[in-house]
């Protein structure tokens, strides 16, 4: 179960990366005027976050039954 959740924890942090990159480029290209496509990669990065914010603190709940 530790490894499933530091799998599932960097596939999390690897979404988060990539959707921030993807943002960060469609806001430097400047071709969406209304900043739609940002809104969406900003609404995802968010998303991807708590994932990964409800995966550390099931780790840690974890560690602490442990203890």
């Amino acid at each position: 179960m530790d490894i499933l959740l530091y799998i599932l924890l960097g596939l999390a942090l690897a979404a988060v990366v990539y959707v921030l990159a993807r943002g960060v480029i469609a806001m430097a290209q400047g071709k969406d005027v209304s900043g739609e496509v940002q809104q969406n990669y900003m609404r995802k990065r968010v998303q991807y976050q708590a994932i990964a914010i409800v995966i550390v603190i099931l780790i840690l709940l974890m560690f602490s039954a442990r203890s």
